[in-house]
């Protein structure tokens, strides 16, 4: 029987968590009640931000933000661990940047190697 999955993540900021996905080309949706796919019978899920219908996040009991998703209808062209990946990175990023603006700083070079690292370099004047 197939249900819907829910994946700890330490994500804690909505907006940012926004922000990522929308630099990965999503279109985050807030406040949505998951469908359950085609034949698919099992408890639904209010999620506080969604990028599909079957794919979201909601806020778990330790305040982070967990993914949920169905793994039997799972469309993405990643692995659900490679797209976790992929969210955490940009979140971080996002995190980041924010933070070096809010202080004075400016991004002068962002780069990103072979293996995903992303190097940051800020400069305040």
């Amino acid at each position: 029987m197939s249900h819907f999955t829910c994946v700890k993540t330490k994500i804690k900021k909505k907006d940012f968590l926004i922000k990522a996905l929308n630099t990965l080309g999503y279109e985050a949706q807030e406040n949505v009640l998951l469908d359950n796919p085609d034949d698919h019978d099992h408890k639904q899920w209010n999620v506080e931000v969604a990028i599909t219908d079957d794919v979201g996040f909601k806020r778990s009991q330790d305040g982070t933000l967990e993914l949920v998703v169905e793994l039997d209808a799972w469309k993405e062209p990643v692995p659900v661990e490679r797209f976790l990946q992929k969210v955490t990175q940009a979140y971080a990023r996002s995190i980041v940047v924010e933070t070096a603006q809010d202080k004075g700083f400016d991004v002068v070079t962002e780069s990103k190697s072979v293996d995903n690292t992303i190097e940051l370099v800020v400069e305040k004047w």
